[in-house]
């Protein structure tokens, strides 16, 4: 009978502890989610140390509540739903938002909270708040409810953030289905530049394009007419919505940007920083050299309500009335809007023309980056703007 030979038993060995800090913070980079973070720091010791050195952080808030009201009531109210006004004539909805946000901005904040509720009576500002439900996060049976906190709360613990994305539940203007509004927004102190992109709307029927096409007497593609406005925009309220538009993005982006202030303050190593929403409807930027702006520099406040304050601006608008872009989409009532402000001197604006367009056309992704691209090639409108 031969021997047999037994091994002793290996050892648990913890595969985690063989990594280097260095690929663990590569992991955690990857994952960037403020939430799936948190939940990484009670893992272990190791992790609760590592996480807080995490650069790359996604923060997706949940809802925005009125300052003037707690949390709990707030949100135990009847809510609003961002598509509740889909049904509204979209000229009225953003012209019920410009009158509306003049006076305080930030009840447009409201529009988030969640399905089926009326609007909330007041505002004087407005709080973004992540919810957490704590029998979901710690496997209870009930009665733990749901725990609400602010980004700036859930980042104060993070201590190398370098990139910074915060993505807010929906966009704060309520357009109607059909309907095309975006905007992209540079600030530093206050606003550096923004585009915006409109259409009445947006439809993908070849037939109906190349019919609508020569109703109107344009060519569909980059559009071969004489690039000039038509007499009917300025009559049936086309400039006024437009109008409605602008103000209400810059308001929009104004308002973000105010909301900004606490964040950019305590986080120093900030590189970059990106305020979206889940609709993709509006978009706020700021580079290295602007968070360090808005730091030295503080921004100058609305006397209105809380918001950065728009300073005068000049405008630049491309528009047409049919565009057809290359993957069959169709613009209908296309407009492009490029705004800076107009204390930037006249000859400073002309060397920069080529630029500028550059700027302007690289703004929004595909395939609204093309539309972009074609619609600066048309005929350019020129409009000033006072500060508000």
């Amino acid at each position: 009978m031969s021997d047999l030979t037994f091994s002793e038993p290996q050892s648990h060995i913890d595969h985690f502890d063989r990594l280097p800090d260095s690929i663990l913070l590569l992991i955690f980079n990857s994952i960037g989610d403020v939430k799936a973070l948190g939940r990484c720091c009670v893992v272990s010791r190791r992790f609760h140390s590592l996480v807080p050195q995490v650069d790359n952080v996604v923060v997706r808030v949940d809802c925005v509540i009125s300052d003037d009201d707690s949390p709990s009531s707030s949100l135990s109210a009847p809510a609003i739903s961002c598509s509740s006004d889909k049904s509204r004539n979209p000229f009225s909805n953003l012209f019920r938002f410009f009158f509306g946000g003049i006076v305080k901005p930030l009840q447009l904040f409201t529009q988030f909270l969640s399905p089926k509720r009326p609007a909330l009576a007041s505002s004087a500002s407005s709080a973004l708040l992540l919810s957490e439900d704590s029998d979901a996060e710690h496997g209870g049976g009930g009665g733990g409810g749901v725990t609400h906190h602010s980004p700036t709360q859930v980042l104060k613990n993070f201590n190398e953030i370098r990139f910074l994305r915060i993505e807010l539940p929906g966009g704060e203007l309520g357009i109607e289905d059909g309907v095309l509004l975006k905007w992209r927004a540079d600030f530093g102190s206050t606003l550096d530049d923004c585009v915006i992109l409109g259409a009445s709307a947006v439809f993908r029927s070849p037939a109906y394009a190349a019919a609508d096409a020569a109703a109107c007497g344009t060519a569909t593609g980059t559009g071969e007419d004489n690039g000039i406005i038509p007499e009917s925009f300025y009559t049936n309220g086309g400039l006024k919505l437009r109008v409605v538009w602008t103000i209400s993005s810059l308001i929009a982006a104004s308002a973000r940007h105010y909301l900004l202030q606490p964040i950019i303050s305590e986080h120093k190593t900030l590189d970059n920083l990106v305020l979206t929403d889940a609709d993709g409807q509006g978009v706020l930027c700021m580079n290295r050299e602007q968070l360090e702006e808005l730091r030295v520099k503080p921004l100058s406040a609305s006397s209105a309500s809380k918001r950065t304050q728009v300073p005068a601006l000049n405008m630049r608008l491309w528009y047409a009335p049919h565009l057809e872009l290359p993957d069959g989409m169709v613009l209908k009532g296309a407009t492009l809007v490029a705004i800076r402000p107009s204390d930037q001197s006249v000859p400073a604006m002309s060397k920069k023309e080529v630029s500028d367009v550059s700027w302007v056309s690289t703004a929004f992704e595909e395939p609204y980056g093309t539309a972009a691209k074609m619609l600066v090639k048309r005929r350019t409108y020129c409009l000033e703007m006072n500060s508000f």
